[in-house]
């Protein structure tokens, strides 16, 4: 179900009307849509700097991109529109068996030939930087069998702070990034090791793409205020030999 005939009737209504728009509104420029598949089911990993990163990231693709979402957006009318129209699809985010329902719903989209959007990081970035990102997309990726794109969101923060209901004229751009096939690890699925230096991996690409400071903790931990935000080097090859290394230790 790849084709944008098959997306729900909202999402192509808000496609037509908000495309021509915000293109022109935050002039945006789109880099390495091509790395994008057509047809396979595919993951998009974003880094997520605003709320209007869920419209620029897949506002020019040739397909549908959904996003997995709270649920409890969808208690209120004022946010329900609008998610249902970006091709949201309500999870329950909590840990434990609602966690896991929330990765299999992502697989069963990814299986179906359809594009998953996700924010690794898990939240917005509190202050612009990059954060450690989740296991959950290469964990949907592994079982779905799927590339991962990784993909970055320049200049949203800008054209909407955090808190701000206006859209300002201020320039975006959107790169997609050449895709990763994560298979080597498919028989470590269930390794936190493996899985840890795989999404390192796509936080390294995402860094490259995006240009941003990378910050070795969780953005969530951060913004409670339980850690400190300390700028760190994320180098994708030498963390990837760290956990390679503690593997074949474990084993």
């Amino acid at each position: 179900m790849a084709g944008m005939s098959d997306a729900p009737g909202m999402y192509r209504v808000a496609k037509q009307v908000v495309q021509p728009f915000m293109n022109r509104w935050v002039h945006l420029t789109v880099d390495g849509l091509d790395n994008v598949p057509r047809e396979t089911g595919v993951i998009l990993a974003c880094n997520h700097l605003s709320f209007i990163d869920s419209l620029v990231l897949p506002i020019n693709l040739p397909r549908p991109l959904y996003f997995l979402g709270k649920a409890d957006y969808w208690d209120s009318w004022r946010t329900r529109w609008f998610f249902q129209s970006v091709g949201v699809v309500p999870v329950q985010r909590e840990g434990g068996a609602a966690g896991m329902a929330s990765l299999q719903t992502g697989i069963s989209i990814l299986e179906s030939g359809d594009a998953v959007g996700i924010y690794p990081e898990g939240t917005r970035s509190p202050d612009g930087r990059l954060y450690r990102g989740k296991t959950g997309p290469v964990r949907m990726a592994l079982a779905a069998g799927v590339d991962i794109v990784p993909c970055a969101v320049i200049g949203t923060d800008r054209a909407q702070p955090p808190g701000a209901y206006r859209i300002s004229r201020e320039p975006v751009t959107v790169r997609y990034g050449t895709p990763l096939d994560l298979s080597r690890y498919a028989d470590q699925a269930e390794d936190p090791f493996a899985l840890r230096a795989a999404t390192d991996e796509v936080m390294y690409e995402i860094m490259m793409l995006s240009g941003q400071e990378y910050v070795d903790e969780y953005a969530s931990r951060v913004k409670s205020g339980s850690v400190e935000a300390v700028p760190a080097e994320l180098d994708a090859p030498r963390q990837l030999v760290h956990h390679e290394e503690q593997i074949r230790r474990a084993s």
